[in-house]
């Protein structure tokens, strides 16, 4: 069992600030997938992936220290305020980040990271907590140089430098940065595990209502016709079928789950990892779906299988290895979902969009029923457990 005192183990709402915070990435993400989609080539979703490590790793370590420190301490507050501004000007650079706006993207990111991570290396409200985010600071001083000689070669070499930058970043993130001789004590770290929970729960949402906003947009641009409804209609239902996947009884089971570990932060972790898959999976979605709505009988193409069925399979699959980590169940039905997706996608090679779009919902429809009944099942599991 954790030996923290029960004074340090918060318990608390998501603060309206911390929603006033997530909204920036409303934007983020929507600048992301016009990036993908103006760049429809593997360079474009190499350079959409790059961007997304940097945007996401600032939601992900800010979300961690406004977790750990208390969003209800003033210090707490005012870093939220300064870093959403500087995420908001990060943002916008984002379309124009591998040409003429690299410094505009770079002094940002890197400005909200030390900053952030500075704040919780002093205020943190233990000694594990101040010596842990002092070990982050040092995986991002060994990423910094990387984004910075990024911003100073030409647009050609850009990624390359930045790759290897965010893959620091994101290694740090997924070993939650070790240094020789000193590792996270997890168990032994004050944390509001259910308030993380429920902010990743919260920025899920904002991704699936970015799905929404871009269909709503192709919408505005396409002719209203049979063909065109049928595809908003296709898509829509895609949406809602992958709410479903998580949202029909799968937060149920991880938040039994984590009330029972004994070691939440690691559990926690694992989601915040696991995000970074499923943000990539769900922008390659939303773009997916504007190339269907604005040609729905076109032709198949390798672009549109990957966006229209790669997507769902690497957000199932991603999501398959997150329960077999945390809860040991409801990920063998994710798995098979994700082959059939992948087996089913080479149609899309050939079938026009409208008819690729109909067998997807045929799946994801099947996948959502079979993992709510799933879901039921789980946490009927893990709490009989837990009472025993």
């Amino acid at each position: 069992m954790s030996s923290v005192p029960e004074s340090l183990r918060l318990r608390r709402e998501v603060s309206p600030l911390e929603l006033f915070y997530d909204l920036v990435f409303v934007f983020a993400v929507s600048q992301l997938s016009h990036h993908l989609l103006q760049h429809l080539t593997w360079r474009g979703a190499a350079e959409t992936a790059v961007l997304l490590v940097a945007v996401f790793g600032t939601w992900a370590y800010t979300s961690y220290e406004a977790t750990l420190l208390d969003v209800n301490r003033n210090v707490t507050r005012w870093m939220i305020v300064i870093v959403m501004g500087l995420g908001l000007f990060m943002n916008a650079a984002i379309p124009e980040a591998f040409e003429d706006r690299a410094w505009a993207f770079v002094i940002p990111l890197l400005t909200t990271l030390f900053f952030a991570g500075a704040v919780t290396a002093i205020a943190g409200r233990t000694d594990a907590l101040r010596e842990h985010f002092r070990r982050t600071l040092v995986w991002m001083a060994a990423s910094a140089p990387l984004w910075v000689a990024g911003a100073v070669v030409g647009s050609g070499p850009r990624l390359w430098w930045w790759a290897a930058a965010a893959l620091v970043d994101v290694t740090g993130t997924w070993l939650a940065h070790p240094l020789p001789g000193h590792t996270l004590s997890s168990r032994e770290l004050a944390f509001d595990a259910e308030h993380m929970l429920e902010r990743l729960r919260l920025f899920f949402i904002i991704l699936l209502g970015e799905t929404v906003l871009t269909t709503g947009r192709a919408m505005t641009e396409a002719p209203v016709d049979l063909r065109s409804v049928l595809a908003a209609a296709g898509v829509y239902t895609a949406l809602v079928c992958l709410w479903a996947a998580y949202f029909g009884g799968g937060e149920d089971v991880i938040t039994t789950a984590i009330t029972t570990t004994t070691d939440p932060v690691r559990s926690v972790r694992l989601g915040v990892n696991s995000a970074y898959l499923v943000l990539a999976a769900l922008i390659a979605l939303a773009v997916g779906s504007e190339l269907v709505i604005a040609h729905p009988t076109g032709h198949g193409s390798t672009t549109l299988a990957l966006l229209l069925f790669g997507s769902p399979a690497l957000y199932l699959a991603t999501t398959a290895w997150f329960f077999r980590t945390t809860t040991g169940g409801a990920w063998k039905e994710r798995l098979l979902a994700t082959v059939v997706l992948i087996a089913f996608g080479t149609a899309a090679l050939w079938l026009p969009p409208l008819a690729s779009l109909a067998l997807l919902d045929i799946i994801l429809i099947t996948t959502a029923v079979i993992l709510t009944r799933a879901h039921r099942r789980l946490t009927v599991s893990l709490k009989t457990a837990t009472t025993n």
